[in-house]
């Protein structure tokens, strides 16, 4: 009989699999250990509106105490897990403590990845990836700042919207030859980068950043005034440097414990690790796709709900084969990017309508079958192409390409 849950880390994987335990009648004992002091939050409006000052902290918990007082939820917050005893079913916190477990869960979630450059580590060069990330940022958003963002990707792109928004100058810089590289097609890319220029927004790709330095006559200690310098000897001056160049899965504790890791935690399609009695979920795992027959390491919102909601059954006994079909969204400006499916594999690309109109779909097929689209301002394509990936389905080229045929009518 489980009557004891434990559950390690305190964002969205951990938050759903609370819910999910609850609504399913588990009666037994729960405690949720976060390494931040906050109560389990939303990160994406981080970079957007709260970044902004547009939403305010107590809106950013997906719960409030009182939830997790009627359920009956033991809260240890602000202080991290140091070690898992898999022998004695055993997790040690950081100040010497231990709690005993039957099912442990793993929703350790993902860290910034770090620039390594000379002076990466002088004071001022900021992360954006929990709350407290924030504050230091937003401080220096003041109209006409200088702000250098390193990173091209979701991160660096919306949050170099939020500070043009806010009426700062804003130069982006980019190693890759586009924006977004890893993850949209050049169209989708190319849309982006006229958006952000549009606003008055510099954007530099092919750029690698070689060290950061103080400009001359600064203060040491200070965070503003930084340098930013390229391998082709290009520099630019910062009020504010963000760097969003990537994240890394936060799988250390669970391979000191001996467990399985590559490329994060590795999961079975049940989310149980290595050990029986250890399950995880979110952005730390390194899971299968059955549907795209493939592992995968997903950093997404839903992924990490969906998982959780997998793994908090499983962790029940009841036999759950987690296989969603991943996706995800970004938004910058007045643009909304969706994405559903996984694009790694394709071998035809079809564009679905002119990306001057400011809303068009890029889809991509393996054979004849849908895999996944790329939806800019276009929700409807969005929406069929879930349905259909799911379905495997094989639309017919011609009508696929002609965006006057509704995306679920071209099978």
């Amino acid at each position: 009989m489980i009557s004891s849950i434990l559950i390690l880390g305190g964002g969205q994987a951990g938050a759903q699999a609370i819910d999910t335990l609850r609504r399913q009648g588990y009666e037994g004992r729960i405690v949720l250990v976060g390494d931040e002091p906050h109560l389990p939050y939303q990160r994406p409006p981080l970079s957007k509106k709260y970044l902004a000052g547009e939403l305010d902290a107590d809106r950013l918990p997906f719960k409030h105490r009182t939830y997790y007082e009627e359920h009956r939820v033991e809260l240890e917050l602000g202080i991290a897990a140091t070690r898992i005893d898999r022998a004695s079913r055993t997790v040690t916190l950081a100040d010497g403590r231990t709690l005993s477990y039957d099912r442990l869960l793993l929703a350790l979630g993902a860290g910034s990845r770090t620039l390594s450059t000379p002076g990466s580590d002088l004071p001022g060069v900021h992360y954006l990836r929990a709350i407290a990330d924030v504050g230091p940022i937003r401080a220096g958003l003041t109209s006409g700042a200088r702000v250098v963002v390193i990173g091209g990707g979701y991160i660096g792109l919306e949050t170099a919207a939020t500070a043009r928004h806010l009426g700062c100058a804003v130069t982006v810089i980019e190693m890759a030859d586009r924006l977004m590289a890893r993850v949209v097609a050049s169209s989708v890319s190319e849309y982006f980068a006229h958006e952000h220029r549009t606003q008055g927004v510099k954007v530099i790709c092919n750029s690698r950043v070689v060290r950061i330095e103080r400009e001359p006559g600064a203060d040491a200690h200070a965070m503003r005034g930084l340098r930013v310098v390229c391998a082709d000897g290009s520099t630019y001056e910062a009020d504010v440097l963000v760097v969003g160049v990537g994240a890394v899965p936060n799988s250390a504790l669970a391979a000191e414990a001996g467990l399985e890791c590559e490329n994060g935690i590795r999961v079975d399609r049940y989310c149980r690790t290595s050990d029986e009695c250890i399950f995880a979920a979110g952005d730390c795992t390194h899971h299968p796709s059955v549907h795209f027959e493939t592992q995968l390491r997903l950093e997404s919102v839903d992924n990490a709900f969906e998982q959780s909601k997998s793994a908090a059954l499983n962790m029940l006994g009841r036999a759950t084969v987690h296989d969603r079909i991943p996706w995800f969204w970004s938004d910058q400006y007045d643009n909304k990017l969706l994405i559903v499916g996984l694009s790694q594999g394709f071998d035809q690309q079809v564009l679905r309508g002119d990306p001057a109109t400011r809303s068009f779909s890029v889809c991509y097929l393996k054979g004849r079958e849908l895999i996944a689209v790329e939806a800019v301002n276009h929700s409807s394509d969005y929406m069929a192409a879930r349905r259909m990936i799911a379905e495997r389905a094989c639309p017919v080229i011609e009508k696929l390409a002609d965006p006057h045929v509704p995306l679920k009518e071209t099978v």
